[in-house]
């Protein structure tokens, strides 16, 4: 199961279900999509913590009744009502009315009873068998709220009158007369039951349903919006002295209703009007509690006494309508939408019972993050897309443009930086393998003067310390020509030479003439390990050239050629004349080493000789020539070779071999002759063990030709 974060202010908020998480397909092209969509990871980790949490079309208004376990929902299209139960995590019934619905109240505490202002100027009536009563008001409603002291509906229209229907009494009442053409909002103090109605004209005004008269007037600003302007959402807050308007630029103002002037203004940020402003009670209460504030885009939730923001949500389509489930993290949102969606703040209050299961899969989340939307995206400005060619893709798909470039697949860059530049990588390697040099380069022992750590421009940095002003080093004016190799100067420009024009002709080596002269530069000394490669090199040439040099001139230039010689080169010269020396000793062992080898093998040969038996006894020995030895090996290794085609081998290792089957010499019994009477003793001993034994082994015995009953 995965969840989708979206964190504000380090807070997360965990989207359960909807439109970004889940896609709704129908039953039939889910089976017949069966196959496709057994690979489609967003489809297979979809969430449906509620089944069928949805309209065709749209949601409009939300609510959660007073026990917590039913939900009652409107939307459209076609008009219909729904009906969620939290204890079996589905839909419990759905009903159709014959027009959409702008705002309704339950009565009960639960879903039993319910009141529903529809668009066509009518209230209904609902109960669990469907629709009870009827009824219409003069002007269109707007908004609807419950009064359960005197059972008093109070309806906001788009006149200057809010109309009272007694549901005790069944008949309408007289309607109070606000000082505008529209009322906007309507709520009820749960405490004291003091009305508040958010007019068009910006103004809210406060009346008691005891004296039916207006008690006070407050101007909030906002009017001159015409049709829907001014106080768009209003809220009491439990305690019965804090309230909360929301107003049409999408400003919210709290209240004490003891005061005049408000203690906490917020912006929403987008310009929309303010569609809800609910309190958020934390299980402490006291200041810690929360305000939200819903326009159509966001839904914010920030501190009531700082405003200091603490959340947000942010969903994809237009918000309607926002539920909270009272002490709990979980918000519930009708949206333009499909699917409503849910959302959980762990960090405001724990699941609901009904699914509780929530907050050890959230737990399980913040130990293992997800990853940021825009991972598998590289942001470029539009100087780098067009180098790369890709200028044409903007204003496509392709490309997203976000705040002054844009966001590119990464697949899609790297392609593209392939193709316009195919040397990226060689040149990559290029410079990190100077850099691994020139590392290597200061860690190396010198003696050279002051030891400078920059990066660029080291010369002039040790110009500077040397005569005393190494601050100029830790300046920030100039700390970037030490670190910046844009600030690099190059001593062969022409521009250089112009201005330092002695410092120009000095050479590396000499002075400003070229010469050796006692103005030259003190060479760069050795290490220690230099000094002894170069000594062994020098006794190696020794040795080679008899321990003595064949003429002192062709010294002293070696030697004057060696000094003007770079260093880097020379050194590479000495590493490779040390490596072909040691490489020419190694070959020189190794023959010698052959031929001792080759020397013994051949004195610890025996001499080979043979004898010639025949019928006139020994004659004598002599040596065996070398072709007959040379075909008797040759005999062995035709054998060798043939009995080598015989064997065939296999992939795993198995071999087969393969012969003619050869008969055995039949073995002739020797017969009792006259002949036989010439052998020798040693003959004779061979002629009795072919008759085979005559004697019984052991005696007493019973034999088989001594049988008793043989004859019977």
């Amino acid at each position: 199961m995965v969840l989708k974060s979206t964190p504000g202010a380090n807070v997360p908020v965990y989207q359960i279900a909807g439109a970004n998480t889940s896609r709704a397909l129908p039953d039939w092209l889910a089976r017949k999509r069966k196959r496709s969509l057994k690979n489609d990871p967003e489809y297979a980790n979809r969430i449906e913590l509620i089944q069928d949490f949805e309209f065709e079309e749209a949601s409009i208004k939300l609510k959660v009744t007073r026990d917590g376990q039913f939900c009652m929902a409107t939307g459209t299209y076609k008009p219909q009502i729904h009906v969620y139960d939290f204890s079996q995590l589905s839909l419990k019934f759905d009903r159709h009315t014959d027009a959409e619905n702008i705002d309704f109240e339950i009565l009960s505490d639960d879903w039993t009873k319910s009141i529903h202002l529809q668009n066509d100027r009518s209230i209904e009536f609902h109960t669990q068998g469907g629709i009870h009563s009827k009824s219409r008001i003069p002007k269109f409603g707007r908004s609807l709220t419950y009064n359960p002291q005197n059972c008093d509906v109070i309806v906001g229209a788009s006149g200057n009158e809010v109309y009272r229907l007694n549901v005790d009494q069944g008949r309408f009442l007289a309607p109070f007369e606000v000082d505008s053409d529209g009322v906007n909002s309507v709520a009820i103090n749960p405490v004291h039951g003091l009305l508040g109605f958010g007019l068009e004209n910006g103004t809210v005004e406060f009346w008691d349903p005891r004296s039916r008269r207006r008690a006070a007037q407050l101007n909030i600003g906002g009017g001159g919006h015409g049709l829907g302007g001014g106080v768009t959402a209003l809220s009491f807050r439990n305690d019965g002295l804090n309230v909360g308007f929301g107003t049409h630029e999408g400003n919210t103002l709290l209240f004490d209703l003891r005061a005049s002037e408000p203690y906490v203004q917020k912006d929403q940020g987008y310009g929309f009007p303010i569609k809800k402003v609910m309190w958020i009670e934390s299980n402490g209460g006291g200041n810690s509690s929360k305000v939200l504030t819903a326009d159509k885009r966001i839904v914010k939730l920030w501190d009531r006494v700082d405003g200091k923001p603490y959340t947000s949500i942010e969903p994809t389509v237009d918000i309607n309508d926002i539920e909270y489930i009272p002490d709990t993290g979980m918000f519930l949102m009708a949206n333009e939408g499909i699917p409503m969606h849910t959302y959980y703040v762990p960090s405001i209050g724990p699941a609901p019972q009904w699914c509780s299961f929530l907050d050890s899969i959230t737990e399980e989340l913040e130990e293992k993050p997800s990853s940021t939307v825009y991972d598998n995206y590289k942001f470029v400005t539009k100087k780098e897309l067009v180098a790369l060619n890709l200028g044409h893709l903007i204003g496509s798909n392709v490309v997203k443009s976000y705040m002054h470039g844009y966001f590119i697949d990464i697949r899609l860059y790297e392609q593209a930086r392939l193709i316009s530049n195919p040397f990226a990588y060689k040149e990559h390697r290029e410079r990190e393998i100077k850099k691994k040099i020139e590392k290597e380069r200061e860690t190396r022992i010198r003696s050279t003067g002051p030891d400078v750590k920059v990066k660029v421009n080291k010369d002039i940095a040790k110009r500077l310390v040397t005569n005393g002003e190494e601050d100029k080093l830790a300046d920030d004016r100039f700390k970037n020509m030490f670190e910046d190799e844009d600030f690099t100067v190059d001593v062969t420009s022409h521009e250089f030479r112009m201005i330092n024009p002695v410092s120009s002709t000095i050479k590396p080596g000499g002075n400003r003439d070229g010469g050796m002269g006692p103005d030259r530069e003190r060479l760069r000394g050795k290490t220690a390990a230099e000094l002894s490669d170069e000594e062994r090199l020098e006794s190696q040439d020794k040795r080679k050239r008899g321990g003595a040099f064949d003429d002192d001139d062709s010294v002293e230039e070696e030697s004057s050629s060696d000094e003007e010689e770079d260093y880097e080169a020379k050194q590479a010269r000495l590493a490779k004349e040390a490596r072909e020396a040691k490489k020419k000793a190694k070959q020189e062992e190794r023959r010698e080493k052959q031929a001792l080898a080759k020397q013994e093998f051949m004195s610890s040969l025996p001499s080979m000789r043979t004898v010639d038996m025949t019928g006139n006894g020994l004659q004598g020995n002599k040596d065996v020539a070398f072709e007959d030895l040379y075909d008797d090996v040759d005999e062995k290794e035709k054998e060798i070779a043939e009995l080598k085609s015989n064997v065939k081998r296999g992939p795993r290792g198995e071999m087969e071999l393969t012969f003619v089957p050869k008969p055995k010499p039949k073995r002739v019994k020797r017969q009792d002759n006259d002949d036989d009477e010439e052998h020798d003793g040693d003959n004779e001993g061979e002629e009795k063990q072919d008759k085979g034994r005559t004697k019984q082994r052991f005696d007493g015995r019973r034999r088989a030709s001594k049988n008793t009953f043989r004859g019977l």
